[in-house]
């Protein structure tokens, strides 16, 4: 079995080219006036908890080849009859288990024909069908639940990134989007699929105000390199069902919901949190990794070369709509990263601590009232782990 783990991101220059539209592109502009509308203002979070109900992933290094020890997992999606569904994007397999941990059954395998894969970056569920999206191949791929190939749909070719980016984002029992470039000058959109293919419906991705760069870029050799820059503001977007588009900056904690292009209003969700501050101890720990590797790339070129430090901490890490339409906001918090849930009215219900995740280049997938996590242990293997959300005492 075959295991990797990702460090870094370092890309060719036409590559990312393909991979991102340019910055000026002539989409939608963020949410600033939304006079007339009434902000959903939540304070006090009733009671929540998050119950672990299975973790799954190898025991011990002489695990070797046993049905829960993954490569290197990118996604992970909860299907029908409550079975847990794992990209293992390094084997090029999905790997099926029942929330009790026991193994189901294992399809895919390394290719370009029906039924293979090249690379897997994403699962999701639209109807009664599985999509997996292979960026390498061009194809999101449909499946049963028993893992029988159902055919394929026509994407993007040739365009390549890791998971976090280039993934399938389902927001209701039968609507998935995905992200694509569109036109001559590669605008940005989310395109609409269900059960039965393309639904026509895209969505624009909206353009930020300007808040300055959230990451330093280093040009070296035919590579590139990010550093993400500590608590700098980022605007932060997730389509939701119906052609919506959740957005915000993290920098307050203010969540639009909008329609058409951002032209439509639809809801405001406060929370009224103060702000939290970070010491010079901090601020140097998190830039470490950046100086360090300078130090030992000379000829490197940065963008900018010193990273500009914010006056605060953000208050959100991302958002996400799940398929059942709640929305979840990871909370930053100077005691530790916190899930707010809110319902499809704005409201919300609960506030849980952040249970470990991996965050590199992957993000968590949701079910109703389930978090699925994937998280790497000390030996760089990885385990899924699934969590439900119970409200109340």
């Amino acid at each position: 079995m075959r295991h990797a783990s990702f460090r870094w991101l370092a890309l060719t220059m036409p590559v990312l080219a393909a991979a991102c539209a340019r910055d000026d592109a002539p989409t939608a502009d963020f949410v600033i006036n939304y006079e007339g509308v009434i902000p959903v203002t939540n304070t006090d979070p009733p009671p929540a908890r998050l119950e672990l109900v299975v973790s799954i992933g190898p025991k011990t290094l002489t695990d070797t080849g046993s049905p829960d020890e993954f490569g290197r997992v990118s996604s992970l999606a909860l299907g029908p009859n409550e079975e847990l569904f794992v990209a293992d994007d390094l084997n090029h397999e999905v790997k099926v288990f029942g929330l009790d941990g026991a193994h189901h059954r294992t399809f895919g395998r390394e290719g370009e024909g029906p039924g293979e894969f090249n690379s897997l970056n994403a699962v999701a569920w639209a109807g009664d069908r599985l999509l997996t999206f292979d960026p390498d191949l061009g194809r999101i791929g449909e499946w049963s639940a028993e893992g029988e190939w159902l055919g394929q749909r026509t994407t993007r070719a040739g365009v390549t990134g890791v998971p976090a980016w280039l993934r399938l984002y389902g927001v209701g029992p039968d609507e998935v989007f995905q992200f694509a470039l569109l036109g001559p000058d590669l605008q940005r959109f989310y395109v609409g699929h269900d059960s039965r293919g393309e639904t026509g419906d895209t969505v624009a991705w909206m353009r930020a105000p300007p808040i300055g760069r959230p990451a330093i870029v280093c040009e070296f050799e035919d590579r590139i390199r990010f550093f993400p820059i500590p608590f700098a503001p980022r605007f932060l977007q997730h389509p939701g069902p119906g052609g919506v588009l959740y957005s915000a900056l993290n920098s307050a904690y203010r969540i639009f919901v909008t329609r058409n292009d951002g032209a439509e209003v639809l809801m405001v969700i406060e929370r009224p949190l103060p702000a939290e501050s970070f010491s010079t101890a901090e601020w140097r720990a998190a830039n470490a990794e950046y100086y360090e590797w300078r130090e030992t790339r000379s000829d490197a070129s940065c963008d900018p070369r010193n990273p500009a430090r914010p006056d605060a901490r953000p208050f959100i890490e991302d958002l996400f709509v799940a398929p059942d339409g709640k929305l979840w906001v990871e909370v930053v918090r100077a005691a530790g990263n916190r899930w707010e849930v809110f319902d499809t009215e704005g409201r919300l219900l609960g506030s849980v601590p952040a249970p470990p995740r991996r965050e590199e280049h992957v993000v968590p997938a949701f079910g109703p009232d389930y978090l699925l996590t994937i998280r790497r242990d000390s030996v760089d293997l990885d385990h899924v782990d699934v969590w439900r959300l119970e409200r109340g005492n």
